[in-house]
C-alpha cells in the first residue's frame, strides 16, 4: 500500500515527518491548491518531509505519487478512515498530523485523538464560515494542539476561548503566479478570448463551482440589472460577464437556460475547461473587476487571486471575503465591500445553527455600475493599492514562516508534556 519505484513513505532523513489528511495536493480544488502551495514552501525550509493522504470523492488511479523525496501523496477516497490512519500511525510515527478542511469529514479522527496523541500532536487548518460561535464545535478545538485559522472572522471567534494555539495563518499564493501583465498583452489576450468585438467591453469576472452557496443565478440576475442600469445611463450594453464554471453541474442551476431567461446570453461568457494557472492569470487580468456574492464563504480564493494580478473586487462582507475587500491597511476598500442585507439562522443536524449572510441583487448591480463610471485615472490607482493590499496582507513566506514556527512550538509544548509510560515486571 505504502510503496512506488521501490521507495517507501520512512525518509531516511532526520527531518520532521508531517502525516496529512486534507485534498489531493497535486487537485485542482481551493483545499488542494493550498495544500500544494504550503507544503512546498515548507518543503523549501529544509526541515520538513511529508506524507498525503490525498482525498477525493474518486481518483482515476490510485497509485501512490512521489512527487519528491519529501512529498509522497497516497490517493484516497473521500477523508480516510481509523483502521487507516491507525496504520499510517503505527508504521509512519508521523511527528505532527495535519489536517485541513471541514470538521464533519473528521469526526472519526476527533473520536480517536487519545490513540493520536499517544504518537503526535494535530495541528489544523481551520475555518468556519460564520457566527455565532459554534459551541458544538469545542470538543474538536480542545482536541487539537494547534488552531491556525485561515479565516481573520474565525481567528475572532475562536482566539479568546483559545488564545494559546489559535492563530491567523491566512492562504496565500506564492509569487508570479498571479499577476498583472503589460497593457498591450492584455489587450491582445481580451480581443483574442472575447471576440474583437467585445475589445471595449466592461468586463467582470466570477470564478466559482456552479452551486446553491454561491449564489450564480443571483450572480447572473445581478449582471442582467447592471446592464439595463448601463442601457438608461449610457445607451448600451457594452459590458461581458466570464463566468468560469460548468454551467451544467448538477450541484447548480443550468445557467444556459437561466442566461437566456434573463435575455443576457450575448453579454455572458462561459469557461468551461479546467485551467492551469497561466491561463487563469490571463483571465484575471482581461478582467475590470472580479465577484463574489456567496451567502457563506470561508475565505473565497478566487477574490485573492484577482487581487493579485491587480483587478478590483466586488464581494460580500462575510467571511473570508471581509478581510480582502475591506482594506485595513490604506483604508477604504479595494473595489466594492457589500453590506449584508439579510441574514438568516439555518442549521441541520450536523451543525446546529450558523448565519447565512445575503446581499441584494439590485445593490451588487449598483456596484458594478460604481466600478464602471469611476474615471480612469482612479481605476488605475485602486488597481495598485489592492496589489499592494494583497501581496502584504497576504504574503505567501509570511504564511509559510508562520506555519513553520507554528508547528515548531507546538510539537516543542508536545514533547514536553509527553508523559513516557514504563512497565514494570514482577
Amino acid at each position: 500500500m505504502y510503496y512506488s519505484s521501490n521507495k517507501t513513505w520512512r525518509s531516511m532523513s532526520k527531518k520532521l515527518k508531517v502525516l496529512v489528511l486534507s485534498d489531493h495536493a497535486l487537485s485542482t480544488s481551493g483545499v488542494g491548491t493550498q495544500t500544494r502551495h504550503l507544503l512546498n514552501g515548507l518543503i523549501d525550509k529544509g526541515t520538513w518531509t511529508f506524507r498525503q493522504f490525498g482525498a477525493a470523492v474518486k481518483h482515476n488511479d490510485y497509485r501512490t505519487v512521489v512527487v519528491n523525496e519529501d512529498l509522497i501523496i497516497k490517493p484516497i477516497d473521500g477523508f480516510g478512515n481509523p483502521e487507516m490512519l491507525r496504520i499510517a500511525l503505527a508504521t509512519e510515527k508521523p511527528d505532527l498530523l495535519f489536517i485541513f478542511t471541514d470538521p464533519r469529514f473528521f469526526i472519526w479522527l476527533f473520536e480517536m485523538e487519545d490513540e493520536i496523541h499517544q504518537i503526535c500532536p494535530i495541528v489544523w487548518w481551520h475555518v468556519w464560515d460564520n457566527y455565532p460561535y459554534p459551541e458544538f464545535n469545542d470538543p474538536f478545538y480542545q482536541a487539537t494542539d494547534l488552531i491556525n485559522c485561515h479565516s481573520h472572522m474565525t481567528y475572532q471567534m475562536i482566539k479568546d476561548r483559545y488564545p494559546n494555539k489559535t492563530n491567523w495563518v491566512p492562504h496565500s499564493l506564492p509569487k508570479n503566479i498571479f499577476h498583472p501583465i503589460e497593457e498591450e498583452v492584455r489587450i491582445e489576450y481580451k480581443r483574442n478570448l472575447l471576440g474583437k468585438d467585445r475589445e471595449d467591453h466592461f468586463v467582470g469576472i466570477w470564478v466559482n463551482r456552479n452551486a446553491k452557496r454561491k449564489r450564480p443565478n443571483d450572480v447572473l440576475e445581478s449582471w442582467s440589472l447592471f446592464l439595463k442600469l448601463l442601457k438608461r445611463k449610457k445607451g448600451h450594453k457594452k459590458a461581458t460577464l466570464i463566468m468560469h464554471t460548468e454551467p451544467t453541474d448538477a450541484e447548480g442551476p443550468n445557467l444556459f437556460r437561466t442566461s437566456e431567461m434573463l435575455g443576457i446570453q450575448n453579454n455572458v461568457f462561459f469557461s468551461r475547461e479546467r485551467l492551469e494557472f497561466e491561463k487563469m492569470n490571463i483571465l484575471y487580468n482581461i478582467s475590470d473587476f472580479c465577484i463574489n456574492m456567496s451567502y457563506a464563504e470561508g475565505f473565497g480564493l478566487s477574490t485573492l487571486e484577482s487581487m493579485m494580478t491587480a483587478t478590483p473586487i466586488i464581494a460580500a462582507k462575510t467571511g473570508g471575503l471581509t478581510k480582502q475587500v475591506c482594506n485595513d491597511i490604506e483604508g477604504g476598500e479595494n473595489g466594492v465591500a457589500l453590506d449584508i442585507d439579510n441574514r438568516t439562522l439555518v442549521g441541520s443536524q450536523s451543525v446546529p445553527y450558523i448565519y447565512e449572510d445575503y446581499v441584494k441583487n439590485e445593490s451588487v448591480a449598483k456596484a458594478i455600475m460604481k466600478l464602471y463610471s469611476m474615471p480612469e485615472h482612479k481605476k488605475k490607482k485602486l488597481s495598485s493599492k489592492v496589489l499592494r493590499y494583497a501581496k502584504n496582507q497576504f504574503n505567501h513566506q509570511k504564511t509559510v514562516d508562520m506555519w513553520h514556527d507554528t508547528m515548531n512550538k507546538t510539537l516543542n509544548n508536545f514533547k514536553s508534556k509527553k508523559i513516557n509510560w514504563t512497565i514494570t515486571e514482577y
